[in-house]
């Protein structure tokens, strides 16, 4: 269906600013300015964005959408990463079937859709030896179903390494030609490689430091390349890593993922918290990205990424709200007001400024995905595009309407959503879901975990 949106309040657009009105057609932008009138030939539907304003829609570039049903686990709310891992996902990961990983999916899915997100870079780790085709198949099926673009950043673990967890709880790791097989079976099935692509698969073992093995990693970076797929991990998420990396193989966490093959612009990073000055300009000089996580590195206590000093070298930021069971939310709007907040209170008010972070959750996080034809509201561009209500009174004093949800934060209400053009929000009702029916699925999903924990 083709679309004139008209009315808006403001529009972030940087080839457009005084754009009012937007024109899709055919899943794209096709014109925009303002008092656009319709266009009968095109049957176009006609939506009212009175109140509000128009934004790209928003890229997470590292989630856990398990962990949507492991929100305040009494057990980790005070522990720190390694502690937190063993006391709550590995804890759980084993009891997860395919039918409780599809509501959790939906529920993690359905938390970005109504905080303006319409991509979603899922770093799905829940392989084992013996794991079901099925576990993974749930998360496509979850995201198909809500209109999401999906990213599934496989993960993988070769050895039961120093992850506590998964020798606690009896995870049995895969050995690197299941991986590949696995891989490869996904790739034929999904995977495609357009710039505007619905489905993206991407190589990511869980942990280069903790559970891989260097012969692993370089064949996983090497097939990847083969295939041109991304890659993507944890690294230096917290301290345990550079000295894992030390004293395992006697050089930098940073150096051993370059000597591994991990390093480049077909690579990005979670976390990168305990970056140093020569990891900087190791990741700068490669290309590699970040994804800042910096909910859920505050919640663990693992620190504060140096995102500021990082884009001043040239590495290029994008945002991710991680698992929810070390945020206990998956709001991307709630890591971006975040992000702007944290960084002027370690480096002062000029430190972030509200494009900049928009533009980290926006056209940063879709380069890094390899989705150049989404992030931004151009013409010629694919039609990912949110309408924020800002009609109501928390927003009615703001003076500066087009940035009023980054500023305000949550709670932010999402009255229409595209993707590729097609309507997945529509007066705050998210297609093909119900919200009670979401709660009740969740809840018994909950219990059913705890009964087997």
């Amino acid at each position: 269906m083709n679309y004139l949106i008209q009315n808006a309040q403001a529009i972030a657009s940087g080839t457009d600013p005084d754009a009012r009105d937007i024109r899709i057609r055919d899943g794209r932008i096709a014109e925009m300015g303002r008092n656009l009138t319709p266009t009968p030939e095109d049957a176009e539907a006609l939506v009212d964005a009175s109140g509000c304003v128009i934004w790209p829609g928003l890229v997470n570039t590292h989630h856990h959408l398990a962990q949507s049903i492991m929100k305040g686990v009494p057990e980790g709310l005070n522990h720190n990463l390694g502690e937190w891992l063993s006391s709550v996902p590995y804890r759980y990961w084993p009891k997860i079937t395919p039918d409780i990983m599809y509501h959790a999916a939906r529920l993690g899915l359905y938390e970005l859709i109504r905080s303006g997100a319409t991509t979603c870079a899922d770093h799905h780790y829940l392989y084992h030896s013996t794991t079901s085709p099925e576990l993974e198949e749930a998360v496509w099926q979850a995201a198909e179903e809500l209109g999401v673009r999906m990213v599934l950043c496989r993960g993988s673990a070769t050895e039961t390494g120093s992850h506590e967890g998964m020798i606690k709880h009896g995870v049995a790791p895969e050995s690197i030609e299941q991986i590949i097989d696995r891989l490869d079976a996904t790739r034929k099935k999904h995977h495609q490689a357009g710039p505007d692509a619905m489905k993206k698969l991407v190589v990511a073992p869980t942990s280069l430091i903790h559970s891989s093995s260097p012969e692993g990693l370089k064949a996983q970076a090497r097939w990847a390349r083969e295939n041109e797929l991304r890659m993507h991990s944890h690294l230096l998420e917290v301290g345990f890593d550079e000295g894992q990396a030390q004293s395992k193989y006697g050089m930098s966490a940073i150096d051993y993922a370059e000597s591994c093959e991990w390093l480049g612009p077909d690579v990005w990073y979670a976390h990168l918290v305990h970056s140093d000055p020569h990891a900087i300009s190791r990741l700068a000089a490669t290309g590699t990205g970040i994804a800042h996580c910096p909910t859920s590195n505050c919640r663990l206590g693992s620190g504060i990424a140096p995102v500021i000093d990082m884009e001043a070298a040239g590495i290029q930021i994008s945002l991710g709200v991680d698992g929810s069971a070390s945020a206990e939310s998956g709001s991307m709007l709630q890591e971006l007001n975040l992000a702007w907040l944290i960084h002027r209170a370690m480096k002062g008010p000029t430190a972030t400024t509200l494009e900049q972070v928009l533009q980290w959750g926006s056209r940063n996080g879709a380069q890094m995905l390899g989705l150049h034809d989404t992030g931004t509201l151009d013409v010629g561009k694919a039609a990912d595009l949110v309408l924020y209500d800002i009609d109501q009174p928390r927003f009615a004093g703001v003076h500066s309407p087009l940035m009023a949800p980054l500023m305000c934060g949550e709670p932010v209400h999402v009255r229409d959503s595209f993707v590729q053009g097609c309507q997945i929000v529509k007066n705050r009702r998210i297609n093909g879901l119900d919200e009670a029916e979401l709660t009740r699925n969740v809840q018994d999903s909950v219990s059913r975990l705890l009964r087997h924990a």
